[in-house]
């Protein structure tokens, strides 16, 4: 497994939370997924070998935030 902690822009509440880890967490190969809304971070603990980093940053993104 692998863990990774994304700076994600753009969330400001309960829903942004609910909607990345929601879609984050639905993703093949994802472990777990929690946002930490105050420093704007998003942790996520994945297998390399079934979900790539490149496909969760693109969920996050397709949701309406920035991942930088």
């Amino acid at each position: 497994m692998t863990n990774k902690t994304l700076n994600v822009q753009g969330m400001s509440c309960g829903h942004c939370v609910n909607s990345i880890e929601g879609s984050v967490g639905e993703l093949n190969g994802v472990e777990t997924v929690k946002v930490h809304l105050q420093v704007g971070k998003v942790d996520v603990t994945f297998n390399p070998d079934k979900v790539d980093l490149k496909d969760i940053t693109e969920i996050i993104e397709e949701q309406g935030y920035d991942v930088a």
